[in-house]
């Protein structure tokens, strides 16, 4: 069972809004646009060959919130290090005072899945549950905005005639039929 507090929730919510609207599926779209490509010096300095200086981790993370998907690879080795920065973003963010997403009990439980039969599975299954939570999330926000786009004069008209027709229904039915 998912719980959620309404702080959690309003976290959610003020993040949305950090990095704007229809950027839910931002992370599916960069897929298409490709990668943005790091390196990892000796030196512990990120550097982002795109834009050709040198970055923050912090940096890194602002990215990804606006729907960007990394890589970073060692800059001597050429060893895939995205994982381990995206982890230590993760951590950072927890360090700040952030609410964990995972908490202690889930961490162990996917300590206990490497290495066993489950393994394969339930990363898919993860990210899965992830993308049917963001896509829910979408509808709902889409929705809201549909609502609260709407003309309030034109919204509060059709209330009122909404509540006239009713009014006049039951008017009508406690009295009987006329017998004009």
């Amino acid at each position: 069972m998912l719980q959620c507090n309404i702080d959690s929730r309003a976290s959610v919510f003020a993040t949305y809004s950090e990095v704007g609207e229809n950027s839910l599926f931002n992370a599916q779209k960069s897929d298409i646009r490709g990668m943005r490509a790091y390196k990892k010096y000796p030196n512990r300095r990120l550097y982002d060959i795109e834009e050709s200086k040198y970055v923050t981790v912090e940096d890194i993370r602002k990215g990804i919130l606006k729907g960007e998907s990394i890589t970073v690879v060692d800059s001597k080795t050429e060893k895939d290090l995205t994982r381990m920065v995206l982890m230590q973003i993760i951590s950072e963010q927890e360090g700040e005072g952030r609410e964990p997403i995972l908490t202690n009990r889930v961490l162990e439980q996917l300590v206990r899945f490497y290495g066993g039969a489950m393994q394969s599975i339930v990363g898919g299954y993860i990210e899965q549950s992830i993308m049917t939570f963001l896509e829910h999330q979408e509808r709902y926000q889409k929705s809201v905005r549909n609502i609260t786009s709407s003309d309030p004069l034109a919204m509060m008209r059709r209330a009122m005639e909404q509540n006239m027709d009713f009014w006049n229904k039951m008017t009508q039915t406690s009295r009987g039929p006329d017998r004009g």
